[in-house]
């Protein structure tokens, strides 16, 4: 909260999500793991193929979050609410776990 009242600009409270980025020898291999994936639930996940030949499949969560605190450093939320915030958050990551 210090931190916060000392800010000059715009502050955002930002949680990102679990990523897991797969090299596949095989495209067979990577739809392989990308259905497992979205079965598991990780439902951002996807394939791509570089110029290369190169074939990833990134697992990626949804739970992402990202949240305006300040604006031009004026606080726009209260105490509370940051701390609800850094609640879901740490939902978040045990889910990610």
């Amino acid at each position: 909260m210090t931190a916060l009242e000392k800010a000059t600009g715009d502050v955002v409270f930002k949680f990102e999500p679990f990523v897991l980025h797969v090299l596949c020898q095989e495209l067979q291999d990577a739809q392989m793991l990308h259905s497992v994936a979205i079965d598991s639930g990780f439902r951002n996940s996807g394939i791509t193929v570089g110029r290369g030949g190169k074939i990833t499949m990134a697992v990626r969560s949804t739970h992402c979050l990202e949240v305006p605190l300040s604006h031009k450093g004026r606080l726009m939320v209260s105490e509370e609410y940051i701390e609800f915030l850094v609640h879901v958050a740490n939902q978040k990551m045990e889910e990610n776990m």
